[in-house]
């Protein structure tokens, strides 16, 4: 049985780190989030330790240390511009780091961290659920297939990702650029790196649409053109999914063909400690390319090129 710390429990994602503890049979021995606002954590580990004050909870793993307690993993859910401190946070206390996405928010971040995973011997790894997940997975598998007959084989694929957020986000951190990345980054890293691992290298990347609630672009990979449009507006979304009940959609089309991942993905971060802990986890090289993507998509300005725009950017500038 492994012994989990871990930084950042009062968030969306942080049930389901919990649960992937829980389900590969460790134990969660301590907690931190300034906010306190944490009985999830009754559903799996009553027993935990919670700390509001990040001194506090430093000074408690050290003292476990002392005392001959040992933390093997600290999972990280904190707001995505802390995530490089607790990542060396956990390094520094003798942890191996599980950290959700974005791994960090430049990389040259990962260079630094790569520094002292080195001075440590401790591993920082990466949540990356989206290359688990079966149907990515086939498609992974399809393209390579596909590349082998044709080395020139190009795909068309068209990505779209709204999932409606009340006012509440953007007085949150996550509507601060400066914390979050902005949208691109905080709801679309994970997409990019999935991109990245199914059709090959970057060779072009431009921003069309940078909005605070809506992003899109146009990237080229070895393998792929990719036109993506992400929002967190509830206005964007299609009337029939609207009529359904829904706030989410989420579609990506390679070549015309939809491709369905919808289901799953409440267990991909199980599958993903699974992984870890058999020595199997994404490293910090395997999630550089989607830093740099996000990196430069923030960086740079938006041009207009109407050839390569997603549709849904006619949603939003009319």
């Amino acid at each position: 049985m492994k012994k989990f710390a871990m930084i950042g429990a009062a968030g969306y994602i942080a049930p389901r780190h919990m649960k992937a503890i829980k389900d590969t049979g460790n134990t969660l021995v301590a907690a931190m989030d300034k906010n306190d606002s944490v009985g999830v954590i009754d559903s799996y580990f009553p027993e935990a330790d919670f700390f509001v004050e990040y001194e506090r909870f430093d000074r408690h793993i050290d003292l476990l240390k002392r005392k001959g307690t040992d933390i093997d993993y600290v999972s990280i859910a904190s707001p995505n511009y802390l995530h490089d401190s607790h990542i060396r946070f956990a390094l520094r206390h003798g942890a191996h780091a599980i950290c959700e996405k974005p791994l960090v928010l430049n990389p040259h971040n990962i260079d630094a961290l790569k520094i002292v995973q080195d001075e440590t011997g401790k591993q920082v790894y990466n949540i990356l659920q989206l290359r688990l997940h079966p149907s990515i997975i086939e498609l992974k598998e399809h393209v390579a297939a596909e590349v082998a007959k044709n080395p020139n084989k190009v795909f068309d694929v068209d990505l779209t990702y709204l999932t409606s957020r009340g006012h509440w986000y953007f007085t949150s951190w996550k509507g601060d650029d400066n914390k979050s990345g902005g949208i691109a980054t905080n709801i679309g890293v994970h997409f990019y790196d999935m991109l990245g691992w199914v059709f090959g290298d970057l060779v072009k990347n431009e921003a069309h649409l940078k909005q605070a609630d809506a992003s899109a672009g146009y990237l080229e990979f070895k393998h792929a053109k990719v036109r993506w449009f992400l929002s967190v507006n509830y206005n964007y979304i299609p009337e029939q999914i609207k009529a359904s009940g829904q706030r989410t959609y989420r579609s990506i089309t390679v070549d015309g063909k939809e491709i369905e991942f919808s289901g799953g993905f409440t267990d991909l971060h199980t599958v993903s400690y699974q992984h870890i802990l058999k020595g199997e986890g994404f490293s910090l090289d395997e999630a550089r390319k989607s830093i740099e993507i996000v990196s430069q998509i923030r960086k740079q300005d938006t041009v207009n090129n109407k050839s390569d725009v997603h549709p849904f950017v006619a949603k939003v500038i009319r």
